[in-house]
């Protein structure tokens, strides 16, 4: 061990360590979880902290020397070899203090280090007053967590692109697959089994349009704000550069960052987060929705729907000889349930800011992060392992398809909505089809009913036209 002291005293700190003593308090006040912060935070703060150095060298704020190994020891962050030395629980001290501290007192040993010296040695780097010179966990803290948030999406968009790209591909497979449309769960005019699949993959292509759009309101950026947002302690320069300099470090961006038009807003609110965090919940709800149509088009075999087969990947019972469950379809739904759990956490931070800041940022950053990880993976591994390997039960389909009382809804133009409804009620109670109520009452003639009830030419609006121009 080694001794570190901080304004509160002295503290002990595994000598090997690159963290300090108010890494090492927090470890000891904060033993909640056992989670840690998401390596895009981490990787966030180090390029964060690498263009605050960089602004403050270019300002001659710190000394040349000091500022350049920083500089390293903050690259070293932000490209990951250094995530170990970040052990700071994910529920914290409010505003993140901690974790901020944490990131400071890493760099700063790794860039003593880089100048000959011993980790702890803080008259060589001081974690305060060279890592964070201008600085405060209450500009830095969100930038980073929107830094982060950017990173990570940029991960995620290409798995829920794959899955948009999977149900797209089975559209065009099952496009001739003729089936019995439901609305209500009940029996409805038919549609194609391709047109259902492609509309999933239209819902999902609008929820990531929809992330992408509210994203840009990330790129605002609060750095330069110090500690209430007025700036104290930075050069006014300062923000500018960083940012500038942000824009340089991460040039393959959908969205260029700026700084923000009032410091004090970009503290006092988090807005941007919510936006970011509403557009995954949405997301989410409609991943549960086409999850449990997977499920319920796959029920059966026998007693089910049985329209689809999904792939068999595990045995589904520890009872049950030869069962087989839609496993990920159901870890589909739980993944989104927690990403719709992670809102509601991210909604109550938000609107618990009080005055100058909002201390729940650590529970906003966990949370988004954490809800945008889970999708990333899950998104791709449904998309790759469920979805590609969908297998359209066509018998089963058109079955439906030709007895649904439904296909008399073809008839109104002809005769009217009460006298068809009159002959789905003879259908159904009879327990014939709709045709051979139709020929059996001489409703039309049989040429004109095979015309009228062709479920396949049900499927498309131009139907109508031309049974209009007749």
């Amino acid at each position: 061990m080694r001794r570190e002291h901080d304004s509160l005293g002295w503290v002990e700190v595994p000598a090997q360590a690159y963290y300090g003593a108010q890494t090492a308090r927090a470890v000891q006040n904060y033993p909640i979880s056992g989670f840690r912060a998401h390596p895009a935070l981490i990787q966030a703060y180090g390029l964060l902290k690498l263009a605050c150095a960089q602004a403050n060298l270019a300002l001659g704020l710190i000394p040349r020397r000091v500022g350049r190994a920083i500089i390293q020891a903050a690259g070293d962050v932000a490209r990951g070899s250094l995530h170990s030395e970040f052990p700071v629980d994910v529920y914290q001290a409010g505003a993140g203090v901690s974790f901020h501290m944490n990131v400071n007192e890493v760099i700063a040993n790794r860039a003593i280090e880089y100048l000959g010296g011993r980790r702890g040695d803080y008259g060589i780097v001081h974690p305060n007053d060279h890592v964070n010179f201008g600085q405060s966990t209450n500009d830095t803290f969100p930038t980073a967590m929107k830094l982060a948030a950017f990173l990570l999406l940029e991960e995620f968009y290409p798995s829920l692109r794959s899955l948009e790209e999977a149900f797209r591909q089975k559209g065009r497979e099952f496009d001739d697959v003729l089936k019995a449309g439901r609305t209500h769960l009940q029996d409805a005019v038919p549609i194609r089994l391709g047109q259902e699949f492609a509309a999933y993959s239209t819902a999902l292509h609008q929820a990531g349009e929809q992330l992408r759009e509210v994203s840009k309101l990330l790129g605002e950026l609060g750095i330069g704000g110090s500690a209430v947002g007025t700036g104290l302690n930075t050069h006014p320069r300062f923000a500018r550069l960083v940012v500038n300099r942000l824009n340089q470090l991460l040039p393959n961006l959908r969205v260029r960052l700026h700084v923000a038009r009032d410091l004090r807003a970009a503290m006092q609110s988090q807005l941007p987060m919510a936006a970011l965090s509403g557009a995954l919940r949405n997301l989410a709800l409609e991943l549960i929705r086409i999850a449990n149509d997977l499920r319920l088009l796959a029920s059966g075999p026998y007693t089910g729907l049985g329209e689809i087969t999904l792939p068999a990947l595990q045995p589904g019972s520890s009872i049950m000889p030869g069962k087989v469950n839609p496993v990920l379809p159901e870890l589909l739904d739980m993944v989104s349930f927690q990403v719709v759990g992670c809102d509601t956490v991210v909604a109550l931070a938000v609107q618990a800011g009080q005055l100058e800041l909002n201390v729940m940022m650590p529970a906003m950053a966990w949370n988004i992060l954490h809800a945008i990880e889970i999708l990333k993976n899950t998104c791709r591994i449904v998309a790759e392992r469920c979805v590609l390997g969908i297998k359209a039960n066509r018998e089963t389909c058109e079955r439906y398809a030709y007895r649904t009382p439904s296909v008399a809804t073809a008839l109104n133009p002809v005769i009217g909505y009460e006298r068809a409804a009159a002959i789905v009620k003879k259908a159904l109670a009879t327990g014939k089809s709709i045709p051979e109520v139709c020929l059996e009452d001489r409703v039309l003639p049989r040429a004109e009913l095979d015309r009228l009830l062709d479920p396949r030419k049900m499927t498309e609006p131009g139907l109508l036209r031309r049974r209009a121009k007749g």
